[in-house]
């Protein structure tokens, strides 16, 4: 999960990019980077940190150009590491950089063809760079000096034909215009639009977007899956669909957890969608315990609370703010390493006594994966003098590791990994747990935009849409993913640190 950008500007574009990344910070928060174009001249800005930590007044005096792409990231296997922030650059042919969110599932085949018939060396272990190489290889296999707008589409082509697994992409032709495509299942999220100016037609692309309402750009459309947008650097605006074989299916996790309740996807609002996952959550508790004793609904603050005011009003319950969130710490659940993650709970959230103290109380989370955010969670709820605790999660048991983008732990690291309902809710000290059914997740969404059929529900159902992701794959994430080798990542990054501030 990365937030990305693409601008195409008679303007200078460096705070815009930086404005539209500040609204996709949710999207990742271990590094940023900004690339502007000035005529033939590219300047890039990237480090470590979230974008006000990157990015300050004297970096954005040298960011100048007309168009330009950004990218926020959080790290989908390991630990953090700055050689990984994007975007990324390749030399040949024509200068291009690119930003990626998803994953390639095919990237050790890919690393060995780059290597051996395109002759490219790959230098990080992101898969992003190894997707940049693809393209440019392609790219100049069948692209001249002058590129045309058709000559792109081919390469992008050629590209969905090599490359497996989930990614949206932006990539900016050095002096000739950016271009925007997203894979064959349209798994990660993608949207582009337009403002008028005095200067002339201004277009974004963007992941989600509320990046383009902030910035006063109208929203045109989602990019379809396999579809390509071309906006050469005159402003005209070009668009193929380059992939044969394709079918709409989002990460249903984008709804549920990912994406800001204020953006559209896939002509789905976000919002909306989890006010119905509410709904039915509601329906589904009233079925279990007709004669329940909740005396108030509390959101795990901040993605759970739509479906917690839905929730609320549905059984007729009282609903409140019970924990005050700490802005100033990020989501817990995209920091790279579960020392992290505990160390940021407590820090994150401070109960309100008054709401907790001799009352039964349903606690609304957006899902659990680890389970050991709402052990402390539901912990701290006693110490505040509840009853009872129950929770309810508005996603199904997460059972099985997401491929797509999304760093979900090992699976036998997952709560929910073979255990039963009973023994997750005795795991987390909870007095009773609920989670949402999947049919009635898919349905809560779904209702948004029939014209969407099926979605990406790996995590929750281990059916991986496409169709190319094996045993052995999942092996070799697990590996990766395993808390304790991010954690080790973790504790060598901070000996490293140490000894570049002692030697200072």
């Amino acid at each position: 999960m990365c937030g990305i950008v693409g601008i195409v500007n008679q303007r200078e574009v460096a705070q815009v990019i930086y404005d539209a990344l500040l609204v996709l910070q949710h999207r990742g928060q271990d590094s940023a980077g900004i690339v502007v174009c000035n005529e033939n001249k590219l300047n890039l800005r990237k480090a470590n940190g979230q974008v006000s930590d990157v990015f300050h007044t004297r970096h954005m005096r040298e960011l100048t150009g007309t168009m330009g792409i950004g990218h926020v990231r959080y790290p989908t296997a390991g630990c953090s590491s700055s050689a990984e922030a994007q975007p990324f650059y390749v030399n040949s042919p024509y200068g291009i950089t690119l930003a990626h969110n998803g994953n390639l599932t095919n990237v050790e085949t890919l690393k060995s063809e780059l290597y051996q018939s395109d002759l490219r060396h790959i230098n990080t272990e992101s898969d992003s760079e190894v997707l940049l190489n693809v393209f440019a290889h392609e790219l100049q296999s069948c692209g001249s000096l002058k590129l045309t707008a058709d000559e792109i589409f081919t390469a992008i082509t050629e590209t969905h034909k090599r490359i497996q697994g989930a990614y949206a992409v932006v990539a900016m032709l050095t002096g000739k215009g950016i271009v925007g495509f997203r894979d064959p299942h349209g798994i990660r999220p993608m949207v582009y639009g337009k403002r008028e100016t005095s200067d002339g037609c201004e277009y974004m692309i963007a992941s989600e977007s509320v990046a383009l309402q902030t910035s006063g750009f109208e929203l045109i459309a989602d990019l379809q899956p396999g579809e390509a947008v071309f906006i050469d650097i005159s402003g005209e605006i070009h668009q193929r669909q380059c992939a044969v074989a394709t079918e709409l299916n989002p990460c249903i996790f984008e709804y549920v957890y990912l994406a800001r309740p204020d953006s559209i996807i896939d002509d789905i609002y976000v919002y909306k969608a989890r006010l119905r996952m509410g709904t039915k959550l509601a329906h589904k508790i009233l079925r279990q315990m007709p004669k329940h004793d909740i005396d108030v609904v509390i959101p795990i603050p901040d993605t759970s609370r739509p479906s917690a005011i839905e929730l609320a009003f549905h059984l007729g319950v009282k609903f409140r703010e019970g924990f005050i969130k700490n802005r100033y710490i990020g989501r817990t659940f995209i920091m790279p390493g579960q020392q992290m993650r505990k160390k940021s709970v407590r820090r994150k959230l401070n109960p309100i006594d008054i709401e907790f103290k001799g009352k039964n109380v349903l606690l609304v989370d957006d899902s659990i994966v680890r389970g050991t955010t709402s052990k402390q969670i539901i912990q701290m709820a006693r110490e505040a003098g509840a009853k009872k605790v129950y929770i309810a999660s508005a996603a199904p048991p997460v059972r099985y590791p997401n491929v797509y983008g999304i760093d979900m732990p090992a699976a036998n690291e997952l709560v929910a990994f073979d255990r039963s309902e009973e023994d997750i809710a005795k795991f987390i000290g909870a007095d009773w747990l609920i989670y949402q059914d999947l049919d009635d997740l898919i349905d809560a969404v779904q209702e948004g935009n029939r014209k969407v059929k099926g979605f990406d529900c790996s995590c929750f159902d281990g059916n991986y849409v496409t169709k190319t992701v094996g045993d052995d794959y999942l092996d070799k994430i697990s590996t990766l993913r395993k808390d304790s080798a991010k954690d080790k990542g973790e504790e060598q990054l901070n000996v490293v640190g140490m000894d570049l501030h002692n030697n200072a």
